[in-house]
């Protein structure tokens, strides 16, 4: 029976204290740390090498905010909603998002490890040339999804909606898509060798190669 990956977790003592999240617009070198952040729009605003160490994100909305080579380690969001949002070239680590919002959300070039995506919207989410490592995607949807050329270890995708991802140029070998669903992807056969299915979707790539399946 397939599992969901298991990963290293966020940090994060229980005695945070509330920050405000407006503080790091007036430092030199904007970084948020230790502190729990409720409520806030930060949208369309633009940081560039924000760090954000040991917080929490709840009901906080980051819609076309641009955070260009970010750093995160240890950080929770809850409920947010960043979509349209850029986290390229970011260095992305014991995050996790969960019942999030994160449509259009851009992680090209970025670099995450031990990171869970759990009850989110992912659509049209765009990993290019990204480097995942320990990810998990947790009862997500990720329809038209780009995962072009991507670096994939000890990646799984767990009952998400699959449909339409671009897995182009990115080896799934050794990657569980069997519990996901989908209408169809693409992806090129040389990218499904070692790839783990189920039998009714390895019956569908069947027909990648013209094979005619029966009873």
């Amino acid at each position: 029976m397939t599992k969901k990956l298991k990963i290293d977790l966020p940090k994060i003592t229980s005695d945070l204290e509330k920050g405000n999240f407006e503080e790091i617009y007036y430092e030199e070198d904007p970084h948020l740390m230790n502190c729990i952040v409720i409520g806030s729009q930060i949208d369309n605003e633009t940081i560039d090498k924000a760090i954000f160490s040991k917080v929490i994100f709840k009901n906080v909305t980051f819609i076309n905010a641009s955070f260009l080579s970010i750093d995160m380690t240890d950080v929770i969001f809850e409920n947010c909603n960043l979509s349209n949002a850029r986290l390229c070239e970011g260095l992305v680590h014991r995050v996790v998002f969960k019942d999030c919002k994160l449509m259009g959300l851009d992680f090209s070039n970025a670099s995450l490890g031990n990171v869970s995506f759990e009850n989110c919207d992912t659509n049209l989410s765009n990993f290019t040339e990204g480097r995942l490592k320990q990810v998990n995607f947790d009862n997500s949807s990720l329809r038209s999804a780009n995962f072009y050329d991507c670096k994939f270890t000890k990646v799984n995708f767990y009952r998400c909606d699959i449909t339409d991802i671009d897995f182009i140029e990115t080896s799934l070998k050794g990657i569980d898509i069997s519990t996901s669903t989908f209408e169809q992807l693409n992806v090129s056969l040389e990218s499904l060798n070692g790839c783990i299915v189920s039998p009714d979707q390895a019956i569908g790539f069947s027909k990648l190669l013209g094979l005619k399946v029966t009873d």
